[in-house]
């Protein structure tokens, strides 16, 4: 698995309220991630899919605002762009509440935990504890996924009201990441519902193949989902418990208890 490229999201139509340049400064910025640190000018421009002489123009203005730093032939972002995200971390609680109960988590199941909220069709990782490294793609906070193939975007996703799930699923492509992944509407509606029901998600290899995970819902008040946790497994290790089901049910339970005590502390900081 890899990150979405800055592309791969849908641009607003033209309107008198939407500043193309701007969006596309913003494209170039996201072009970089965990696989593309440093790029030259074309690899730039594939991935935003703008033209050489535009992105070189998007560049230059980001090394002369200290975003973006260049050695004549590559380029590759500056600790500046950490400003852009601040304000929205420094003014979101959610991290700080649940990073110390993620590493408890961790540290009694001894796998790895993360929180991730709904962004567009995306999960995005607010906070992560990491035992060891499970996934061909590392994953850090800000780490983008498709909601409807990981247990804490089916969370999110079971969480929405109907009309929210509707727009989701006009703008989202379902389609099967691994052999084992669901790859329809119909299929994903299916699992949604059993997610509802039992108020938690397991995913079994449908994101990355080897890769298992359990996920909760976190609530801020009594009724709107606003986060979810997961734990990460190793599918091996838990085919190799005594009893992998048993086992997936303590893990549901612990996860889920988890997320119950981060609510309660988000909601009484309300």
């Amino acid at each position: 698995m890899t990150n979405a490229p800055a592309t791969a999201r849908t641009a607003p139509q033209a309107s008198d309220q939407y500043v193309q340049s701007l969006a596309r400064g913003l494209a170039v910025i996201r072009a970089f991630d965990n696989e593309h640190p440093v790029m030259t000018l074309t690899e730039v421009a594939a991935r935003t899919d703008l033209t050489r002489a535009t992105a070189r123009r998007f560049l230059h203005t980001l090394v002369e605002l200290d975003y973006v730093r260049t050695d004549g032939k590559t380029f590759a972002l500056t600790a500046k762009v950490l400003q852009l995200g601040y304000a929205y971390l420094s003014g979101l609680s959610l991290p700080q509440l649940a990073q110390p109960h993620l590493e408890e988590l961790s540290l009694k199941l001894g796998e790895s935990t993360s929180a991730a909220v709904l962004d567009g069709t995306d999960i995005a990782y607010i906070a992560r504890v990491t035992t060891r490294r499970i996934m061909n793609v590392g994953i850090t906070v800000g780490t983008r996924f498709p909601a409807y193939a990981t247990s804490m975007g089916r969370v999110l996703l079971a969480a929405l009201p109907p009309a929210g799930l509707k727009e989701y699923l006009a703008a989202a492509e379902i389609k099967p990441l691994t052999p084992k992944a669901l790859g329809t509407v119909p299929e994903l509606l299916a699992v949604l519902d059993s997610v509802r029901e039992q108020g938690w998600c397991l995913l079994d290899q449908e994101l990355e193949p080897g890769l298992m995970s359990v996920a909760a819902p976190v609530y801020d008040g009594p009724s709107k989902v606003v986060a979810a946790i997961n734990v990460s497994l190793q599918a091996q290790s838990v085919a190799a418990q005594p009893d992998p089901e048993a086992y997936l049910a303590a893990v549901a339970r612990e996860t889920v208890a988890t997320a119950k005590v981060v609510s309660a502390d988000l909601t009484a900081r309300r």
